[in-house]
């Protein structure tokens, strides 16, 4: 169902019309609020002053409504509002799917300060909704680009929590050979194109892999190519110079991505609100010329529709999309962190808003699973982790001729010797007496 029709238009509101820029506190603030966000699906060429309800071809300013609203008496039940319903197998997999994150990520805090993993491991808890809201439609084909904030990305998109985990853990049989660690997972055979250190460097990769789906379906003609790319990456980076020439690329292009923002309000110790001119960074889309959203990022029916939307046109060859999600991470900005910068009021309103008890509380209230449903897949989830830790712990480290590959490709360079063999399977080679 389009995210388009999934709405109620809204007769007034703080963003009717165009804001002012003394409007601005007072619409960031109510952006903030616990009510029902807006989703504004924004057209470049029809400003919201211009719009008109009589017409029904021009995007009008939209409110997203909660699928738990559509069996309340607020809808009409023969409102198109009811095709917002998820099926019980829908249910259960976006259930599952935000538990292993949120399961995994709560392990990887205990094995981090148990002393088996290093460096720093940035986790997830809190923003499972957008991960499991866009990533869960894709196909295994489509791409996803991430950031130092990646493991659950990469469970979402099928990555195995054993090679997730032996990853983090620096083992051979992790998804990057042990070589990767915790913020650059990667997988080729899920199409999950790695997470990445700095923030904004993985959007022109994701840019790219855009532009590679649009060049096998028209340059090489492969017809069944309609292949999306998601490009994941935090508030903090939407200032940096990346992230506009890779909208403007992509709108240029009409590049099938979305770029989704995982708006969790912190950049690191600096507060959205004060590191930006203009906080609503969907407005950003439409500067480009391509739909700009803003989304309740801690309800993942509300992410599912507006990723629906945006997915939709990417695969239709109706270009990008930007999508804001606004979420909040539940822990500090990595396990360094302490996370003694942001009020203990605001971390507590945003707890109280948790996306797995909300979902897990619509889940039973419109019967589409039992408590026992649910308490069979969090055992299962359980199991996988336990599982995972075990595989990860017994598998071995990589082998010390790994150190060199991937860094030199001349056969008759430093790398690897004319027989072919890694120079640094000599024994001479760490002892500083191998011929080179």
């Amino acid at each position: 169902m389009s995210a388009f029709t999934a709405v109620k238009v809204l007769a007034s509101g703080p963003f009717a019309g165009r804001s002012s820029s003394g409007d601005k506190a007072a619409a960031s603030a109510w952006i903030g609020s616990s009510s029902c966000r807006i989703l504004r699906p924004f057209h470049p060429h029809q400003p919201f002053s211009s719009v008109s309800s009589s017409s029904p071809s021009i995007l009008r300013p939209i409110q997203a409504v909660s699928s738990s609203d559509v069996l309340s008496s607020k809808i009409e039940p023969n409102s198109p509002l009811s095709n917002l319903l998820i099926t019980r197998e829908e249910a259960l997999d976006l259930y599952e799917d935000m538990v292993l994150g949120r399961s995994f990520e709560d392990m990887c805090a205990q094995m981090y300060y148990r002393g088996k993993m290093f460096g720093f491991v940035h986790l997830y808890n809190g923003q499972e909704a957008v991960s499991t809201g866009f990533i869960r439609l894709l196909k295994k084909e489509d791409s996803v680009v991430s950031t130092y904030r990646d493991h659950v990305h990469a469970l979402s998109k099928g990555v195995p929590a054993r090679a997730v985990m032996a990853e983090l853990f620096g083992k051979a049989t992790g998804c990057c050979r042990g070589q990767g660690g915790s913020m650059h997972m990667f997988s080729a055979e899920h199409n999950l194109l790695g997470g990445f250190a700095f923030i904004g460097e993985g959007i022109p990769v994701a840019t790219g892999a855009a532009f590679t789906s649009r060049y096998r379906r028209e340059v090489l003609k492969e017809a069944n190519c309609d292949y999306v790319t998601l490009a994941f990456f935090g508030d903090g980076t939407c200032n940096n110079g990346q992230f506009f020439e890779c909208l403007n690329m992509a709108a240029l292009w009409k590049l099938p991505i979305i770029f989704v923002v995982e708006n969790n309000l912190w950049a690191i110790g600096m507060s959205h609100l004060r590191a930006t001119s203009d906080p609503e960074i969907w407005k950003k889309g439409p500067a480009f010329g391509m739909p700009g959203f803003h989304v309740d990022g801690m309800d993942v029916l509300k992410v599912r529709e507006v990723a629906k939307e945006a997915i939709g046109r990417a695969r239709r060859g109706e270009g990008p999309t930007l999508v804001e999600c606004e979420t909040y991470r539940f822990r500090g900005h990595s396990l360094a962190d302490p996370d003694e910068l942001r009020n203990p009021d605001e971390k507590a309103r945003y707890a109280a808003r948790d996306p797995i008890v909300a979902l897990k509380k619509y889940v039973i209230e419109h019967n589409l699973a039992t408590e026992s449903d649910l308490k069979a897949i969090e055992k299962k989830i359980d199991e996988v982790i336990e599982e995972a830790v075990e595989f990860a712990d017994a598998s071995p480290p990589p082998p010390r001729s790994q150190l060199l590959e991937n860094v030199f490709a001349d056969p008759r360079g430093f790398g690897i010797g004319p027989d072919g063999k890694y120079r640094c399977e000599d024994p001479g080679f760490t002892q500083g007496t191998a011929e080179v």
